[in-house]
């Protein structure tokens, strides 16, 4: 018996991929929309692929036609993206929308992306609860556009959950954290430096684990804000340390107290001075929710995705939206003229 109909936008993206399995083999009829209309290999037959783009006047109208008891939106990015769905609320059932852990404020009011800061990076409570203050919604930056759309959903009459992700890890991203130390790992680097004494801890979340809040969500519609993350929160230095096992290699590791000390030699996607780790009690409470994965039982498949994607072309290509937001992550020129005044 079918659960009902189901609707992922942003099907084919890292985090799509595994929704849409889960979904499908809980029984609900899926219909897979993203912009090139594409299908993942682990889908079952009857996924329907749906071509979309949202953003093109009319077309997710047209694609819902008389719409569905359950939308997933992967992709969803500020105060337009929330109306557009609103607009539709008489076509949903019911709503999971991805937010993002970014969208918290430490008790100055910081947020993680705060610019020009004279005091450092934001502290958090440890762990971070769903009730802990946001930054005030605007549409200037990546965590202020997010609490835009928080903001505008949970004020709408369309029942909503909004899945506040951590690091999202796993196969098929777009910019994946674990490529720094891969990449290293592959160039030969035998020591590697990390900033903050190597214990910056940002809470990271499997796709697959994601995928498990977003199919109980779909059982239990309700306008909601959960947490989304993995069991556990380890060090930088922790994954260092486990894609070394991984690739079979040792690498010393030069510990920095404080941050870089020069340019941006022990920075790393992890890099943060205080920890940002989620509670993820009320997603047990309200959902059922347990965890299908941890971190380092699903760093394998990961790391061996990464070599492949890698193997004979550049980062850059391979990685370009990385590229083009964190510029050059492989300083190894800077790294080894600090390594070496310091002997």
């Amino acid at each position: 018996m079918s659960r009902g109909t189901a609707f992922v936008l942003g099907a084919t993206g890292q985090m799509g991929r595994p929704a849409v399995r889960a979904l499908a083999l809980d029984g609900w009829d899926v219909r897979a929309a993203s912009r090139g209309g594409g299908r993942d290999d682990s889908w079952p037959e009857d996924v329907r692929a749906v071509r979309v783009d949202r953003d093109e006047e009319g077309a997710l109208s047209a694609a819902l036609g008389d719409g569905c008891d359950m939308l997933v939106d992967m992709v969803a990015f500020g105060r337009d993206h929330a109306r557009q769905l609103i607009t539709l609320a008489d076509r949903i059932g019911s709503a999971v929308v991805i937010s993002s852990g970014a969208v918290y404020a430490d008790d100055r009011g910081r947020g993680f992306d705060t610019q020009d800061v004279p005091d450092g990076f934001p502290r958090y409570p440890v762990p971070i609860l769903e009730s802990q203050p946001t930054v005030a919604p605007e549409d200037t930056t990546y965590s202020t556009r997010k609490a835009a759309l928080e903001q505008e959903l949970l004020a709408s009459r369309l029942p909503t959950t909004l899945l506040r992700a951590g690091a999202v890890h796993g196969p098929h991203c777009r910019t994946p954290r674990e490529l720094f130390f891969v990449k290293r790992a592959l160039d030969g680097r035998k020591v590697r430096v990390l900033a903050f004494g190597g214990k910056s801890r940002f809470h990271p979340v499997h796709v697959s684990n994601v995928a498990e809040m977003i199919r109980l969500a779909a059982l239990r519609p309700g306008s909601r804000v959960l947490n989304s993350g993995d069991p556990t929160a380890p060090s930088v230095a922790g994954i260092a340390a486990a894609i070394d096992r991984i690739m079979g290699l040792e690498t010393e590791t030069v510990l920095v107290d404080g941050p870089a000390p020069v340019g941006d030699v022990g920075m790393s996607p992890w890099a943060i001075e205080h920890p940002m780790v989620f509670d993820m009690s009320a997603a047990e409470r309200e959902l059922g929710y347990r965890a299908v994965t941890g971190y380092e039982e699903s760093l394998p498949a990961t790391v061996d995705w990464l070599v492949e994607e890698l193997r004979g072309r550049e980062w850059t290509d391979a990685f370009a939206k990385m590229a083009q937001r964190d510029g050059d992550l492989f300083k190894y020129a800077e790294e080894d003229a600090w390594l070496a005044q310091r002997k």
